[in-house]
């Protein structure tokens, strides 16, 4: 198994909210998908502007790489 880089992961989120999972991708991801949400570094990809707005909602998600 390899290594959790949680302290090199938390540096690089692209995520604006700040809590207790950032770096901890697993957990984060785990958290979101039992919400039906996808989490905010995802977002990021697409638009700062749309993660910023914490809709994390599948198919604000959708819209927006439909819209690219």
């Amino acid at each position: 198994m390899t290594e959790c880089k949680q302290e090199e992961r938390k540096e690089k989120c692209a995520c604006t909210y700040s809590c207790s999972r950032r770096g901890k991708c697993c957990e984060c991801i785990e958290y979101h998908l039992s919400m039906n949400q996808l989490p905010g570094c995802v977002f990021a990809k697409i638009s700062k502007d749309a993660e910023k707005t914490y809709n994390r909602d599948f198919k604000y998600f959708a819209r927006l790489v439909l819209d690219k």
